[in-house]
């Protein structure tokens, strides 16, 4: 007769349970509410750790079924008194089979994934949904398919004890003697090809995972892009990585790949980019209207009179990308302007003649009035082409070389 439940509870487990029972619900909750997990459920770990610490063992047990918790801090197991817990993470490394404290820190590897993202996305904030595959534990298995401990319990193999692979006995790996050479044979390790490596016969192995204690899993993450987060960070999905027996699963770490954008360009907080205008516009001013990523549409205006220059930069304050975080705090809309000239000849030399009156006048120097005409030298201006000024360069380069490979002049002694 159980005179109290209160561990069973704590696992979730009747008081008939089995020693198998027991282990399959602390391994489950265990990983739940471990600390590197759930920092807030520390309480929580530590009494499921206590539970089990008194349930697996035979002894404790049975004194905890006849007295209670109060007859266990009593020492009813051959304790002295209240010291008669250990410690909750001893319990947890020795339950997965590691060796002190420092098996918290073996973890599965990480997978990495990269996402591709428009500036939209990074500047509004987007959901996506990601298909993942990683391994999970076996469910039928859970992954404790090792030789002398399988039991029908656990499902997927044949009743009785598991027998190990009489090739490798139950080692999963082969030595083999390798000859280098006349007289020198080396001993080489090897997977074991009669079990591939799980040290268990072929006729008992986990119908389910075929031996291998993990399955392939498909998972759908949603991946949640804040507003102005950049090219290259990482959303990590913390333990959602690969499982193995015995190790703490990875995380799935998302990067983020900003896709180019036809308009805008980013650099930090501010957003860039090109406008083109008329000569006309750039003297006379000119309103322009400018969709942004959120769809709306602002009217860049310059005023008459205000000029606009080639290669000017002018700012739109708070229009730029949003703070991490800090969505309504915005960045600057940095305009690079570049200023089209009209076609050649395109007003007739006498209209040309009146247009010339709307500018001011041309600085002439002091001294042009003093100088005869026929000192001057007139230079006209024609269009600079690179490629043509390569070839060029390249002509009098080859010139160069003939000079030098023919040695110059020489004198002749007889």
């Amino acid at each position: 007769m159980v005179k109290e439940t209160g561990f069973y509870d704590m696992l979730g487990v009747r008081p008939n349970a089995s020693a198998d029972e027991l282990k399959k619900a602390y391994r489950k909750l265990a990983l739940k509410y471990h600390p590197d997990k759930n920092p807030t459920e520390g309480e929580k770990f530590k009494q499921i750790s206590q539970a089990y610490e008194v349930l697996s063992d035979p002894q404790k047990r049975e004194v905890y079924d006849r007295g209670g918790e109060k007859a266990i801090k009593e020492g009813g197991a051959g304790g002295g008194g209240g010291g008669v817990f250990g410690s909750p993470m001893d319990i947890f490394d020795m339950f997965f089979g590691g060796g002190g404290r420092m098996h918290r820190e073996r973890r599965g590897k990480n997978v990495v994934h990269q996402l591709s993202v428009s500036l939209e996305d990074l500047y509004n904030g987007a959901t996506r949904k990601l298909a993942v595959q990683k391994n999970v534990i076996c469910d039928r298995c859970q992954g404790e398919l090792r030789p002398g401990e399988f039991t029908p319990e656990k499902g997927g193999g044949r009743k009785g004890v598991v027998e190990p692979c009489p090739s490798c006995r139950g080692s999963g790996m082969q030595v083999r003697l390798q000859q280098l050479g006349p007289g020198l044979v080396q001993q080489v390790s090897c997977i074991c090809s009669g079990c591939q490596g799980q040290g268990i016969s072929q006729r008992d192995r986990c119908k389910g995972c075929a031996g291998r204690k993990v399955t392939r899993h498909k998972s759908i993450l949603e991946v949640h892009i804040d507003k102005g987060m950049r090219d290259g960070q990482k959303i990590v999905f913390h333990g959602e990585g690969d499982q193995e027996p015995g190790l703490e699963p990875g995380d799935i770490i998302i990067v983020l790949d900003q896709k180019a954008h036809p308009v805008y360009t980013r650099e930090g907080q501010d957003l860039i980019m090109n406008m083109k205008v008329q000569l006309v516009e750039a003297l006379c001013g000119f309103q322009k209207p400018l969709l942004t990523l959120d769809n709306r549409t602002l009217l860049i205006t310059s005023h008459p009179g205000e000029l606009i220059r080639p290669g000017d930069r002018k700012c739109v304050l708070n229009e730029g990308m949003p703070t991490y975080r800090r969505p309504f705090e915005k960045g600057r809309l940095i305009i690079l302007f570049s200023v089209l000239f009209p076609r050649e000849n395109f007003l007739p030399l006498p209209r040309l003649k009146e247009l010339e009156n709307f500018f001011p006048r041309a600085v002439e120097s002091d001294d042009s009035d003093s100088m005869e005409d026929d000192l001057y030298i007139y230079a006209d201006l024609e269009d600079f082409d690179p490629a043509r000024e390569r070839d060029r360069r390249r002509f009098y380069d080859l010139e160069d070389e003939d000079y030098r490979a023919g040695g110059g002049v020489q004198c002749h002694t007889s």
